[in-house]
């Protein structure tokens, strides 16, 4: 048992070594990890073969190396913080599709609490979304299985399924005090990524539901579209971002360069490694994907100094508080909503061979003005009291093992982003269950009316001079 117990050791002390050399982290050439590697746990890596050996040789079953390997990484990332993770085949597929505005489900983002999902955000236009499912939601029960005890991933993979078929979800809502069922029925979500209309001649709407591949190139095409349709001069802009959760980086870039200066520095990112440390700015270097053509080359001239207003919640996180950070530093846009999720952490996606990957948290991101994103969010310059208050809105804050601002004190940065407490009478919550999803740029939109009343009240329409013949 000894001889196995040593060979097993020094097993997990190659795959160890291995699995950092596989990874081939850029971090590499940095002196600081170099030094670290040559100070590997041993004690702790001693531990971990103990248990392995254990499992193998005790284990009521007998047990695969492959799936303790796997779950022993999982393991690592998953204590990390709320956004890194090992990616199977299935999962890293996935996520590659997710990005291109396509895939099946329920449309739910979803991370665990307490052993629970917990719904960040139900996605637009989707069966959670129509069903009714809202952030702050505890899914229970996957059909007639006990959420508790699964993973995340595990979750994920039994709420997703082929098309047009059923599943039940058991949620507890605060406020309710029983728990609430509600059967959906799977599709494929597609995602549009960016809608536009003309509130009125002279005002233009465009809300990004996510940012996707080609959500650049479609901004550039709803803003041309918004002059064309508009019989007057364009006289104001409302961008809706709220309950977008993000999505790629360089579109986050693409959105912002459409409104700022050229060059403008959109956001910075700090991080260990000398490839964490960017400066992101308002170039097409920065936000295409390849050597084509710049989308954005074409656009109006005065899109960029029209008076504009930028809608956010706490469903806007990561790349919808890039662009709604960037904008607000540099006066060009005013935020105006509630509190944003504060989702300021940068993840890379770093492929481990085998059509696996880790996604693993590498960088801060930070507005130009040196903000940290993280864990506090934007703040609006002008609060909206009616969403602000909800006190069912899940923030990055609230999250298990969420990763700390990196600037501030963290009980001060919690203390910042805490909501007014709003008391609701029982009648009150009876009405707002039964509510279904309102919908965004809608007549009953009450923060779009009120965007363009602010709207209207900033520009200055030219007097007209009179004067009256002398007799």
């Amino acid at each position: 048992m000894r001889n196995f117990m040593k060979k097993t050791s020094l097993i997990f002390v190659g795959v160890v070594v291995g699995i950092m050399v596989s990874l081939n982290f850029s971090a590499i050439a940095d002196k600081q990890i170099r030094d670290e590697l040559h100070t590997l746990p041993i004690e702790e890596l001693r531990a971990f073969s103990q248990v392995f050996g254990r499992i193998k040789s005790d284990y009521v079953e007998p047990v695969e190396d492959k799936k303790l390997i796997t779950e022993a990484i999982n393991g690592m990332l998953v204590g990390l913080d709320p956004h890194s993770a090992y990616l199977d085949t299935e999962e890293y597929k996935e996520l590659q599709i997710g990005t291109q505005g396509e895939f099946g489900g329920l449309g739910i983002q979803v991370t665990m609490e307490d052993g629970l999902v917990k719904v960040i955000s139900p996605i637009e236009d989707t069966p959670a979304f129509r069903a009714g499912i809202k952030t702050g939601d505890l899914i229970i029960k996957i059909d007639s299985t006990a959420v508790k005890g699964m993973t995340l991933s595990d979750a994920i993979k039994r709420m997703r399924g082929k098309p047009d078929t059923s599943i039940e979800l058991t949620i507890v809502r605060e406020g309710e005090t029983e728990p609430l069922t509600f059967e959906l029925v799977r599709a494929i979500i597609k995602i549009e990524s960016v809608k536009s209309k003309l509130v009125e001649p002279g005002y233009g709407y465009v809300r990004i539901t996510q940012f996707q591949e080609r959500t650049g190139e479609n901004l550039a095409e709803a803003i041309t579209k918004l002059y064309q349709e508009s019989q007057i001069p364009m006289k104001g802009l409302i961008l809706d971002l709220r309950s977008d959760p993000g999505g790629l980086l360089n579109s986050a870039v693409a959105v912002s360069a459409a409104f700022l200066p050229s060059d403008a520095l959109v956001v910075y990112t700090e991080g260990r490694t000398s490839d964490a440390k960017m400066q992101l700015r308002a170039s097409p270097e920065y936000y295409l994907r390849s050597s084509g053509r710049d989308f954005l080359a074409n656009l109006p001239a005065d899109i960029k100094t029209i008076p504009m207003i930028t809608l956010v919640d706490g469903g806007s996180a990561s790349a919808s508080e890039i662009v709604a950070g960037a904008l607000q530093d540099h006066k060009r846009s005013i935020v105006m909503g509630s509190q944003t999720f504060g989702k300021g952490s940068v993840q890379t996606i770093l492929p481990l061979g085998n059509n696996t990957a880790i996604k693993l948290t590498t960088a801060r991101y930070y507005t130009p003005n040196g903000q940290s994103i993280q864990a506090k969010g934007i703040t609006p310059d002008i609060l909206d009291e009616e969403t602000n208050s909800n006190s069912r809105l899940l923030r990055e804050a609230d999250l298990n093992r969420h990763l700390s601002n990196g600037k501030e004190d963290e009980k001060a940065v919690t203390k910042k982003a805490d909501k007014p407490s709003a008391s609701k009478s029982p009648k009150e919550k009876h009405d707002k269950k039964k509510d279904g999803p309102m919908e965004f740029g809608s007549s009953d939109d009450h923060l779009l009316v009120r965007a363009i009343d602010h709207l209207k009240s900033l520009i200055q329409e030219p007097e007209i001079q009179t004067s009256e013949a002398q007799g």
